[in-house]
C-alpha cells in the first residue's frame, strides 16, 4: 500500500499546513483571526513504513468505522449555522471512475444536504452544512478561556445540542424540544432545513467538537477501496492521480461568488507520500520515547 501523508492548517496552502500524526491521538492545533481548535485523525489499516498496522483503541470503541476526522475549537466570529460548510475542494478535474454515479447517490442518501459539482472542469467540490453533515456532533456554551474537554475524547464522541441556542430564544421563545434530546440521526434531519440552520449562530462561546466518521473507505495493504452498498467496490487507487485530497471547513460564499465556498477555516489534506518522506506513522514511532533503539 502506498503511504499516505495528512497534513492540517488554518487554510489550505502549503505554508500554512503541518504534518498529523495519524492514530497517535496527538491532534493538531489550529489558530486564526476566524477559529481556534484542535483536529486528529485516526484510520484503520494504515500500514507504517515497516508494512505494520498501527490501529488506534478508537476503532475498538466505535467498531463498524474505518477513519475519523475529529475537530474540537470555536468559531470567533458570529456565523450561522447556515453559513458554516464541510466537505470536500479540489484544485483541479479527477477522472470519474466508473460506478462513480452509485456513489453520488449513496452520498446522498447518508446525507440529502450534499451539494456537488465534482464533474467540474475547473475546481470540483463537494459541500453539506457542517451542523447538518456530521455523523457526531457535540456543542457546549463555553467562554473563551474556560478549560475544555479532554481531546480527542477517551470515548467515542456523543451527540449533544442540548446547550444550543437558537434566534428565538433571544426573543423569550423556549429552545425546540427537537434539539435538547436530539439523536445524531434526528439532528441531522432537524438542520436540513435551511431555516432552522438559520436561526443558530455559532460564535466565540460555542465550543463545538464533531467526529466524522465512516466506513465506506477501506485501507489495506493493496490499496484503497471504496466500498458501497450492493457488493460495489472501486479501486481509488487506479483513478487518484496523486492531488491532495483536502476536506475543509469554510464559509458559504456570498451568492455573487464564481464557487460556492469562501473563506477556509481548517483543513485536513491526505495525499501520497512522496519519495524520501516519513509517513506518518513512522514519524509517530520514531519520535516515540518508547521507540526500540538499534
Amino acid at each position: 500500500m502506498p503511504y499516505l501523508r495528512v497534513l492540517a492548517g488554518p487554510t489550505t496552502s502549503e505554508t500554512d499546513l503541518v504534518p498529523l500524526k495519524v492514530n497517535s491521538g496527538v491532534p493538531v492545533k489550529i489558530a486564526s483571526d476566524a477559529f481556534e481548535g484542535q483536529i486528529a485523525m485516526f484510520i484503520k489499516g494504515l500500514a507504517d513504513a515497516e508494512g505494520g498496522i498501527e490501529d488506534s483503541d478508537y476503532f475498538r470503541k466505535r467498531s463498524g468505522v474505518t477513519w475519523s476526522i475529529q475537530v474540537q475549537g470555536r468559531f470567533l466570529r458570529e456565523y450561522s449555522a447556515d453559513d458554516l460548510l464541510f466537505g470536500n475542494v479540489f484544485e483541479r478535474p479527477f477522472k470519474l471512475p466508473w460506478g462513480f454515479g452509485a456513489a453520488l447517490k449513496f452520498m446522498h442518501f447518508i446525507d440529502p444536504t450534499l451539494q456537488h459539482d465534482l464533474a467540474s472542469r475547473t475546481k470540483p467540490w463537494a459541500l453539506s452544512p457542517l451542523v447538518s453533515t456530521m455523523p457526531y456532533f457535540r456543542h457546549q456554551r463555553s467562554p473563551r478561556g474556560a478549560p475544555t474537554p479532554q481531546f480527542p475524547p477517551k470515548d467515542p464522541l456523543n451527540d449533544d445540542v442540548s446547550q444550543l441556542r437558537t434566534t428565538r430564544d433571544a426573543t423569550g421563545s423556549p429552545p425546540s424540544a427537537k434539539l435538547s434530546k436530539a439523536s445524531p440521526s434526528k439532528r441531522r434531519s432537524y438542520f436540513a432545513n435551511a431555516l432552522r440552520r438559520q436561526e443558530v449562530v455559532f460564535g466565540p462561546d460555542d465550543l463545538i467538537t464533531t467526529d466524522f466518521c465512516y466506513d465506506f473507505l477501506e485501507f489495506s495493504h493493496e490499496g484503497i477501496a471504496l466500498r458501497l452498498p450492493g457488493g460495489i467496490s472501486i479501486d481509488v487507487m487506479k483513478y487518484w492521480d496523486g492531488q491532495p485530497v483536502r476536506f475543509v471547513c469554510c464559509e458559504r460564499a456570498r451568492s455573487s461568488a464564481d464557487c460556492p465556498w469562501g473563506r477556509v477555516l481548517w483543513c485536513v489534506v491526505i495525499e501520497p507520500a512522496t519519495e524520501g518522506e516519513v509517513p506518518v506513522q513512522e514519524k509517530v514511532r520514531r519520535e516515540s520515547p518508547d521507540a526500540d533503539v538499534d
